[in-house]
């Protein structure tokens, strides 16, 4: 589970680092905000895919006991 909470990591440094770079444009455009929003959701899901396999954790822990 850890190897999969990395790389859903990784990904979402890439894609911040990718849609922040050629955020020197004073205006937003169309793009930039459906990237901002794709951050958004990206970030989310990270977040409740972390929560899932704790709960996975913690619900194996408590059945081996």
């Amino acid at each position: 589970m850890n190897k999969f909470r990395d790389n859903v990591s990784a990904v979402l440094l890439v894609s911040a680092l990718f849609f922040r770079l050629p955020g020197c444009q004073k205006q937003e455009g169309p793009a930039e905000h459906a990237g901002k929003e794709l951050d958004k959701a990206m970030e989310k899901t990270g977040q409740q895919i972390e929560k899932a396999g704790q709960n996975i954790q913690d619900a194996a822990k408590g059945n081996k006991k």
